[in-house]
């Protein structure tokens, strides 16, 4: 890993457990945590192939795989990825950092159909990645393969700054969302949910 993550120059030691007991405790109390899939799986075909950029300890992939998709997860936290596999078997989840992911070294040379970034992943990167992020996610599309990504617009990364970043990445805006349940979109909002699609030609 060329360069730390916000993940972990900007939370102790102890926030790994303290998220992945957060999301046990709501997935226990019957929480709704499954909105960005019901999202992502609106936009591809039956059986797509998905990569859950930034999983996390995993529900955003495994409430896709439960939908009959074939998903892929990749964060930089192994703690959190050990909480995936263990929280959630089916889908495959590696250890990797967004900047310099290359799933083919991994055995994952197949493209995928789509992509999610959710849970403000782009704002806990490495300082200066997050266009290297977005194009190293859409390299691994194949041509035509959607990209949804949401995040805070208070995180300190500007949606300036993350379209231009999009656009330098390859990818076409085509939706702007409030949130993951399709709110319209304001300029006064304090969450951005954003489609983007890998061109065809």
């Amino acid at each position: 890993m060329a360069n730390p993550t916000r993940w972990q120059t900007e939370t102790g030691p102890e926030h790994s457990q303290w998220y992945i007991d957060r999301f046990r405790r709501l997935a226990a109390e019957g929480a709704d945590l499954a909105g960005e899939a019901r999202l992502v799986d609106a936009l591809v075909a039956p059986g797509s192939r998905i990569l859950d950029a930034g999983c996390g300890t995993g529900r955003v992939g495994a409430a896709l795989a439960a939908r009959g998709h074939t998903v892929v997860g990749v964060d930089a936290d192994p703690a959190l990825v050990e909480a995936a596999r263990t929280d959630h078997p089916g889908p495959r989840w590696l250890v990797a950092d967004l900047s310099e992911l290359d799933l083919a070294a991994a055995g994952e040379p197949e493209p995928f159909d789509a992509a999610v970034v959710a849970g403000n992943v782009l704002a806990f990167v490495a300082p200066g990645t997050e266009r290297e992020v977005l194009r190293r996610v859409a390299a691994h599309l194949r041509p035509d393969g959607v990209l949804a990504v949401g995040f805070g617009t208070d995180r300190g990364y500007p949606l300036t700054g993350f379209d231009a970043d999009a656009v330098a990445a390859g990818l076409r805006l085509e939706h702007r969302f409030a949130t993951w349940d399709l709110r319209p979109w304001r300029d006064d909002a304090d969450f951005a949910v954003t489609v983007l699609r890998r061109p065809a030609d």
